[in-house]
């Protein structure tokens, strides 16, 4: 049973030492931009860009679209006027930077033995940097980028740290595995309370001897007190569970962003390419998921509003990619319509749950009989999670 790791970055792998790095930081892009736009309104700019990124829940925009529509319309210049010197700044001057941070010693032990264990694992840290940022941050602590399956950053993602569905996004991008996931981060806001509500395990980096107030982890402890944990602790344990509202919402805004972020580099021809003569490729799992989204689980929800313990029934749309020859489908326009329709179900159940026991109502359903709406949209994340489960393997098999 393979484990997979979220393990963050600063001041877990990397002492990082925030409050000195970010002003800093802040004050070195300042330097460099200066010819082209004025100290203080370019810091003021990056703060309201940063801040815009944090807020987002937008999963048809990276978080990198979200800061450039605030950044470069609040120092009224266009992005291609100083595209040479940002990438100057973060080619030459971000390296810099590292002096204001430190290894840790403990960090590069636990990752060599957790890559000898075969264990996957994604460093998940805050998106709020370009990947030449944060991969010279990874070579502060010791690593090389090409050592992690997924190293999450704001031109890739679309959701901040806070948000749960950052952590379905990350996994979404490892294929949503079936098995343990744990989430490794010192920063109770950003990467313990928020996993632990998508449904991971966690455990809380800290140097304190008691678990700090709040915290609610599997477990806490110093950096190389992890090893010896996972070595004593069944894997089991920390198989997921995706049966909460927290969990269940963050996985459907998650999923198109997924999807988003998986299909973005790919051309037309890739995404008409199958594993297997019998199985679907992308454009089919897309044309799937918006025409189950538009016409089953926007109806499901339909009925719950309607009626008092509905009747849920479940038409076969197993035969649709044949019968609705979803190979010969437009692949960016029907990826565009699957984020229309999961828009539109997201804002249906923000208005049928204003009231926490609207997610009691019960109902009765074709295949698994007596049901509440809690489960029928937990139906639809599973839903969610085989598909993408199926277009990662598919993307791999390409």
């Amino acid at each position: 049973m393979t484990l997979t790791l979220l393990l963050d970055l600063d001041d877990t792998l990397l002492n990082t030492n925030i409050d000195s790095f970010i002003p800093a930081y802040f004050q070195a892009l300042a330097r460099e931009l200066t010819p082209h736009v004025a100290p203080d309104l370019m810091l003021r700019a990056l703060a309201a860009g940063t801040k815009q990124m944090m807020k987002s829940e937008d999963f048809s925009q990276t978080l990198e679209q979200v800061f450039n529509a605030v950044f470069y319309r609040q120092i009224d210049s266009p992005k291609d006027k100083i595209a040479d010197a940002i990438e100057n700044f973060y080619d030459n001057i971000f390296p810099t930077l590292g002096g204001v941070t430190t290894t840790k010693p403990e960090a590069k032990p636990f990752v060599d033995w957790a890559l000898s264990q075969g264990y996957r694992i994604a460093i998940a840290t805050d998106p709020l940097f370009p990947r030449k940022a944060t991969h010279h941050r990874l070579r502060w602590a010791g690593f090389e980028p090409e050592q992690f399956e997924l190293v999450s950053s704001f031109e890739q993602f679309h959701f901040t740290k806070t948000h749960p569905a950052y952590y379905a996004e990350v996994i979404g991008h490892m294929g949503f595995p079936d098995g343990p996931v744990l989430m490794v981060g010192n920063d109770l806001e950003r990467d313990i309370q928020p996993a632990k509500r998508l449904g991971l395990g966690t455990y809380h980096i800290s140097d304190d001897p008691t678990p700090p107030p709040g915290s609610e982890a599997l477990s806490w402890g110093k950096l190389s007190d992890l090893r010896p944990w996972l070595e004593s602790t069944d894997p089991v344990s920390l198989i997921p569970s995706f049966k909460s509202i927290d969990s269940i919402l963050g996985i459907l805004s998650a999923t198109p962003a997924t999807l988003n972020g998986l299909s973005r580099k790919l051309d037309r021809s890739a995404w008409s390419q199958k594993p297997m003569a019998d199985e679907w490729c992308l454009k089919e799992i897309v044309s799937h998921l918006r025409d189950t989204e538009r016409e089953i689980h926007q109806m499901q929800i339909k009925l719950f509003n309607e009626q008092d313990e509905p009747f849920i029934p479940r038409p076969d749309t197993s035969v649709w990619a044949n019968q609705r020859d979803y190979l010969h489908e437009d692949c960016a326009v029907a990826l565009k319509e699957f984020n229309e329709a999961r828009r539109k179900t997201l804002n249906m159940l923000k208005e049928a749950t204003t009231e926490v026991s609207a997610w009691d109502r019960k109902a009765r359903h074709a295949i698994f009989g007596p049901t509440n709406f809690l489960e029928v949209i937990s139906f639809i994340a599973e839903h969610d999670r085989l598909h993408i489960q199926q277009a990662w393997d598919t993307l791999n098999n390409l």
